[in-house]
């Protein structure tokens, strides 16, 4: 397996005048999970389409696993397992039949895909579903579903688009857990996710994607370290008496500290100023319930990005 998983070079993707993918350069290294992160229209699902094999870039480079997926498509797909958003399956198969179609259709055979089928109903939690037909499935059901589907050969490299959208919350620890296995198995694994906080919690590196094009790392930096909101809250007092007492352990104006139902709001510039503001209020004889940031990194990195100048 080499070391780099995906390596993506000036990519470039248009649709008429639109200009989906602009000028993409990324790795993904093997053995990790890297979060694809922007709003929509960024070019994210254009840009894993692309990956995938079922777009051709307009410019620049592509490679998994060392494999031009333009020049070998065949080859690239052995090592691919695709994720979409939806799940474009077979309404009349059951889940489990659904996965050894699948299965067949990748080149196992048909004992390796019924127990490959059976293998992976129990790793996304389907079994009590796997005689069901797949169009009487929810949204979550679907989604694990196609994670299966993206497992059955089991790629060495994974593209997942979207894929705790649905899933209720013991579905979405379940996910990081499996994903992070995955990950320690060597595969490559990048994800796209609108749900930041879930992402935060399962990925190693993340790209930001803004108007069709990678940031630069010089921006990340700039914006993870501008200052982000903590959430502070007393156990023996609401938030509006809370005010006075903390503002005056941290050496602030009590104006300046807005209120946010139970909880204070009070910026701090990267965790060692946060941690320090945390020592003042202890030293203080404050009873703190509640200190933690109201938004992870990749949430605040983010919201940066979107709200400036590149």
């Amino acid at each position: 397996m080499t070391t780099t998983g995906i390596v993506a070079e000036g990519v470039r993707r248009s649709f008429g005048q639109v200009h989906a993918v602009r000028d993409v350069t990324f790795q993904a290294p093997a053995g990790a999970v890297t979060g694809l992160v922007g709003p929509n229209g960024s070019g994210k699902t254009t840009l894993l389409l692309m990956l995938a094999s079922l777009l051709a870039p307009d410019a620049g480079t592509i490679r998994i696993g060392g494999i031009d997926p333009v020049e070998d498509p065949a080859a690239a797909r052995a090592l691919l397992g695709w994720m979409p958003d939806s799940l474009g399956a077979w309404p009349s198969l059951t889940a489990r039949e659904t996965i050894a179609v699948t299965g067949r259709l990748s080149g196992l055979d048909r004992a390796a895909s019924a127990a490959r089928a059976a293998e992976l109903l129990t790793t996304v939690g389907l079994d009590d579903l796997g005689d069901a037909p797949a169009k009487v499935l929810s949204r979550g059901q679907k989604q694990r579903l196609g994670l299966a589907r993206a497992l059955v050969h089991d790629p060495k490299v994974l593209l997942l688009d979207e894929p705790a959208s649905g899933l209720d919350p013991q579905a979405r620890v379940d996910l990081r857990i499996l994903l992070r296995r995955l990950a320690a198995e060597g595969r490559t694994i990048l994800i796209s996710s609108h749900i930041l906080s879930e992402l935060e919690e399962v990925v190693d590196d993340a790209v930001f994607l803004l108007r069709g094009e990678t940031v630069r790392a010089d921006r990340i930096a700039e914006a993870a370290t501008r200052a982000r909101t903590w959430r502070i809250r007393l156990a023996d007092r609401d938030a509006t008496a809370a005010a006075l007492p903390v503002a005056q352990a941290l050496g602030l104006d009590v104006a300046s500290i807005p209120v946010d139902r139970r909880d204070l709001l009070v910026a701090f510039v990267g965790d060692e100023s946060a941690a320090q503001g945390l020592t003042a209020l202890v030293q203080a004889g404050l009873p703190v319930a509640e200190f933690s940031a109201s938004t992870g990194i990749l949430e605040h990195t983010f919201l940066d990005l979107e709200g400036g100048a590149r």
